[in-house]
């Protein structure tokens, strides 16, 4: 018989926050990271480390998807349109994610050069697989970070609505601390 969980487990709860601290982390640069001018000492150094950050956070989100289909997680509270938005919105944050970092990936491999991260190893680059890539997906890169974040938003205000106002374990559970 299985007993119903009533917490994330403490490694799913570590992915979530740190995955929460570097998407905002990483949203703040991006935007910053933009206006470098050549003669910045940041010129070169944000966009590697905004790629390599990128590419950690793609491998852990890739094990994310995976542990979270392994694992048992809590049920999800709160009538049947908060329930049903709620699945849409992890949908679309996993489905932003993923548009996130293909598209940032093309953008950094256009010229063939693969991505050093962190020197501790490179992803091989594609190269120009059609016209104007790194333009087309740097436009892409930036309407969907800029979704994701407001989709985390939502998502972070949903949880503090239900904290707050619901008094419900929706937050607790996320943090270990289900009644």
């Amino acid at each position: 018989m299985m007993t119903e969980v009533k917490n994330y487990n403490p490694l799913t709860r570590a992915i979530h926050w740190i995955s929460a601290i570097v998407v905002v982390g990483m949203f703040a640069v991006g935007l910053w990271m933009v206006d470098l001018s050549y003669y910045s000492e940041w010129y070169r150094t944000a966009p590697h480390w905004h790629k390599s950050i990128g590419l950690l956070l793609a491998l852990l989100t890739v094990f994310r998807f995976v542990w979270k289909h392994v694992t048992a997680s809590p049920k999800v509270e709160g009538n049947t349109l908060e329930v049903f938005a709620a699945r849409v919105v992890h949908f679309a944050m996993y489905i932003l994610l993923i548009a996130l970092f293909s598209s940032g990936y093309l953008i950094s491999t256009e010229d063939g050069r693969g991505i050093d991260v962190f020197n501790w190893f490179t992803v091989p680059g594609a190269g120009a697989l059609f016209p104007n890539q790194a333009d087309i997906s740097g436009q892409i890169h930036f309407y969907t970070a800029w979704a994701l974040i407001i989709f985390a938003a939502v998502h972070a205000l949903a949880a503090l609505k239900h904290h707050f106002i619901n008094k419900d374990n929706t937050l607790r559970k996320m943090i270990g601390a289900s009644k």
